[in-house]
């Protein structure tokens, strides 16, 4: 996709069942506008419903992950008016979009990841970054309030106490302290960081689709409100007994081989 680089969007390139996903503002830090929020909104269900699309990664273009929400264009990320004259945030609608994918996503941090920059970033299954990535949650700082959904994962991640740390002081954390208090999931050294992500990739895609699907969902209802979860567990374990992944794994476990998983989402299919 060519383009003028002091064009604000949201690029994806898709090869060998990988969707990158690529955050590129770079003269501002790759902040978000209201525009690339409703990008990532549609992007999203698109990357989910595509067979050619095994994982999705999540990235910034250049040395920056991303700086949060425009701050000229804020009041219309968080605060747009809906057709029906109700509030409308924007941010959230990408939170929700990406959370709302059922292939393991993956936030690639490089460089400073800031505001609403890591509410996207955790809405993807974890997130993995380089030594050299800076975080920090600064709603205190501009006098607004972070998002719902941005809050009740960060309280579910880091518990209440920090998440009321990390929200009232604006700090800015290293990679190092990042992981300690769980906002990621893994620091990696600079110099290592791409062979890592590419590692890392490769062994999710190499992975047992049903099971990484199956688990994705049955995790995310543990942290979720509603009475569905002992229906979805008995609807796993039924799909399991029907699913060819199990055999295959097992066949490839005792000849000591690599599997080779056949499964693939049916409306993939």
């Amino acid at each position: 996709m060519s383009r003028s680089p002091s064009t604000a969007a949201i690029t994806v390139r898709i090869s060998d069942g990988v969707a990158a996903v690529e955050i590129d503002n770079q003269s501002r830090r790759n902040s978000l506008t209201k525009a690339m929020c409703i990008q990532i909104a549609e992007l999203m269900p698109k990357l989910d419903a595509d067979p050619a699309v095994v994982v999705v990664t999540l990235r910034g273009a250049g040395s920056t992950f991303s700086a949060g929400a425009a701050i000229d264009d804020l009041k219309a990320v968080l605060l747009d008016t809906a057709e029906d004259g109700g509030r409308l945030d924007h941010l959230s609608e990408a939170d929700s979009a990406i959370a709302r994918v059922t292939k393991p996503t993956v936030a690639l941090v490089d460089g400073s990841c800031m505001g609403g920059g890591w509410q996207l970033a955790s809405a993807c299954d974890f997130i993995v970054a380089s030594e050299r990535s800076v975080f920090a949650i600064t709603p205190a700082k501009l006098g607004v309030i972070y998002p719902r959904a941005g809050i009740e994962r960060l309280v579910a991640q880091v518990g209440a106490a920090d998440a009321k740390y990390i929200l009232f002081t604006g700090q800015t954390f290293t990679a190092e302290r990042a992981q300690q208090l769980g906002l990621i999931s893994e620091a990696v050294p600079d110099a290592d960081f791409d062979a890592r992500a590419e590692a890392l990739v490769d062994t999710l895609r190499s992975r047992s689709q049903f099971s990484i699907h199956a688990l994705k969902h049955l995790v995310d209802l543990t942290v979720s409100e509603g009475d569905s979860t002992d229906r979805a567990w008995e609807e796993a374990w039924n799909e399991m007994s029907a699913s060819p992944d199990m055999g295959i794994g097992v066949s490839a476990f005792l000849n000591r081989e690599d599997p080779q998983f056949s499964w693939r989402p049916e409306f993939n299919a």
